[in-house]
């Protein structure tokens, strides 16, 4: 097996001295390869006897089942997914180790669970404490004594995502009510649409409680070990006057908290030259219709920009990321690409056998191992959530990546595409304070 570097056993001691832990450490530095040396550890010394991992589904089947055999090949493990005769057979096998996604969290507790350890890698997914898979599984987490979290993203979004994260994995850390922990560490800005602002000092109070429960990885440890990261913004141009009717149109309309996601995602669309005309039509059922969603083109100006890139790339192995599926439907049009729903995708892209690449970041956001088949991105629009912006770069930028990794971010100038770019800038500042306040 493979050894873990120094800092990585550090952040495994950690977690084997602590029932309940939190790990929280930037993309590629390890995660999954830590935490499996401090499961072994906790098997073999007889502090728990089976684990549940619970992780995004691509990361339960493509990332655990290969980490373990790299780490902690005497651990037995069994997947939890596909039918729920597959699931069953999973959970009343006699694996020390079994690895499901988020979305059978329901289904998970109304079954007879034997664990009395469990792993939330991705530990954000549980950011909601008001969540339907939240709420059940909180019902049946009792009997798991150790809990351990693991993230790279803890705060993108804000503070408030912190107490539902530290709740699954200790009530102790911010209470068991989140009411009382908002009104601790918040003030009530606007009363009609529900918005509050941290106080003032509160980022660092909040880090100081969680501190002893919390392993943060130093920066400048693994850093050094990574090939460097260019970003690159790709000023793209169009004819404005459909973009600027649209603003005009949306502005009269009157913009309110409420529609404000429906308005930039659609500014957004023609930012990417088109936008979804949505039309609704009778269905067969009385007094019911039916929507339905088509495209209306107006430019091809970052398409014909990705184009020039990859030629001035020399046609180098790249992912693209996409935020529509329409501009997948393009991209299929003009390219010869694979997504990560074709056979053997990510095997095939790590053998350096695929050129182009079509993600999601919602599909490639989270744990996989892209960083040897290529080291170039392009991000052909933008999610708004830092959280995911930052893991879908840590595909490419992350440990065993041998080559300098470029992020080309194609934004079309005078639009909303610069003020996403911005945003994520301003969520980056928040997230990099909570990790120094932690140190």
């Amino acid at each position: 097996m493979v050894s873990l570097r120094p800092y990585q056993e550090t952040a495994a001691d950690f977690l084997f001295e602590h029932d309940r832990a939190m790990i929280l450490a930037p993309v590629g530095a390890g995660k999954t390869a830590i935490t499996l040396t401090a499961m072994w550890e906790m098997i073999r010394d007889g502090h728990v006897k089976r684990w549940l991992v619970l992780a995004p589904k691509r990361v339960c089947t493509d990332v655990w089942p290969v980490e373990r055999l790299k780490w902690a090949d005497r651990i037995s493990m069994a997947l939890c997914v596909g039918t729920p005769k597959q699931r069953l057979d999973a959970l009343k096998s006699n694996a020390q180790v079994v690895v499901t996604n988020y979305d059978n969290l329901q289904w998970l507790a109304e079954q007879k669970l034997n664990f009395d350890g469990v792993v939330f890698d991705e530990l954000t997914r549980l950011k909601n404490p008001s969540g339907t898979r939240f709420k059940a599984f909180l019902k049946v987490v009792d009997p798991m004594t150790t809990r351990w979290g693991l993230t790279g993203s803890f705060t993108s979004n804000g503070l408030e995502d912190v107490f539902g994260q530290c709740k699954i994995v200790d009530q102790s850390l911010l209470g068991r009510s989140k009411g009382a922990f908002m009104q601790q560490y918040f003030v009530l800005i606007n009363k009609e649409f529900g918005e509050w602002a941290p106080r003032v000092g509160s980022l660092q109070k909040v880090m100081d409680v969680i501190k002893p429960a919390t392993f943060v990885l130093e920066a400048g440890e693994y850093k050094d070990k990574l090939p460097p990261l260019h970003t690159v913004e790709l000023a793209c141009t169009m004819d404005m006057t459909p973009y600027n009717t649209m603003k005009k149109d949306f502005v009269l309309e009157g913009i309110t908290a409420v529609n404000a996601a429906v308005v930039t995602g659609k500014l957004q669309q023609l930012a990417s030259g088109f936008v979804y005309d949505t039309t609704t039509t009778p269905s067969e059922s009385p007094g019911k219709f039916v929507s339905s969603q088509r495209p209306i083109w107006y430019s091809m100006h970052k398409f014909e920009r990705l184009e020039e890139l990859l030629n001035e790339n020399q046609h180098a192995n790249t992912i693209i990321a996409y935020t529509y599926q329409e501009e997948l439907a393009e991209l299929k049009r003009r390219f010869n690409v694979t997504t990560l729903d074709d056979a053997d995708a990510i095997k095939r892209w790590n053998e350096g056998k695929i050129r182009l690449l079509a993600v999601h970041p919602k599909s490639a956001g989270h744990g996989l191992n892209l960083q040897h088949g290529g080291c170039h991105m392009v991000f052909l629009s933008l999610p708004w959530s830092l959280e995911l912006y930052e893991q879908t770069i840590g595909r490419l930028h992350r440990s065993g990546q041998q080559h300098p990794v470029w992020c080309y971010v194609m934004l079309t100038s005078k639009t909303v595409d610069e003020k996403i770019w911005a945003a994520l800038h301003d969520k980056r500042a928040i997230s990099d304070i909570a990790m120094e306040e932690l140190k």
